[in-house]
């Protein structure tokens, strides 16, 4: 989980991007890590075999304010697509304080970000972590495809919800990033809530940082 860091007066923060092979991952990281200001950023490192990849950089953020007077620093990394690469995928998770789930918007991929969302909820249960406590956000990429999933569909696969049991949390809560639309609400007389959820399109940075902003926020949140 996160460290602190007494001396810079920072706190660590590690954030993973996960999904199936070829969704967008990489995208989003080498995307952000155009964008942000090089005074704020540590250099890109590629962590490559002959048959996978892993992208890990830093950054201080300059505009989420502090935590108790600290600083906070973001660790980003990428998840190896392929599942078959399973060990790699969860030596990355140790010590996770968020996640962002990239899924290919793709009819045809539908399958394959089913199988990568229960890969990443069983390791995270070997480490003892548990989804639905930990800052989570869903990314659906490649929203300009023309084969390219309704919202909604996703939504159902991915996203449907988990059961609420805590009666204090059983109220309904806005998504504050789509009008209309709950975090937490009742579906035929059961409480659940929801991950936030945005749309993307990584390649052209659409929607890359309102996911990464998110998803900072919640650890923060989660911090103080």
């Amino acid at each position: 989980m996160s460290m602190i860091n007494y001396a810079s007066r920072e706190i660590n923060c590690k954030l993973v991007y996960y999904g199936p092979g070829l969704g967008g991952k990489t995208t989003n990281l080498e995307t952000i890590h155009g964008k942000v200001s090089p005074d704020t950023r540590g250099k890109m490192v590629s962590l490559a075999t002959e048959t996978e990849r892993t992208l890990f950089f830093d950054f201080l953020p300059v505009d989420l304010g502090t935590v108790r007077g600290f600083k906070t620093r973001f660790h980003l990394y990428t998840v190896p697509g392929q599942v078959y690469y399973n060990a790699s995928r969860k030596l990355i998770l140790k010590g996770v304080d968020g996640v962002v789930f990239v899924a290919d918007s793709q009819l045809d991929r539908m399958e394959a970000n089913i199988e990568a969302m229960q890969n990443l909820y069983d390791n995270m249960a070997e480490y003892g972590y548990d989804v639905t406590q930990i800052p989570f956000v869903v990314q659906y990429n490649k929203r300009d495809l023309p084969n390219a999933a309704p919202i909604a569909d996703l939504q159902a696969q991915l996203n449907p919800g988990w059961p609420v049991e805590d009666t204090a949390k059983q109220k309904e809560v806005p998504d504050p990033y789509h009008e209309g639309e709950f975090l937490v609400q009742q579906v035929d007389g059961q409480w659940v809530e929801r991950a936030p959820y945005f749309e993307s399109v990584a390649v052209t940075g659409d929607g890359v940082f309102e996911a990464l902003r998110a998803a900072a926020k919640l650890i923060l949140k989660s911090l103080s």
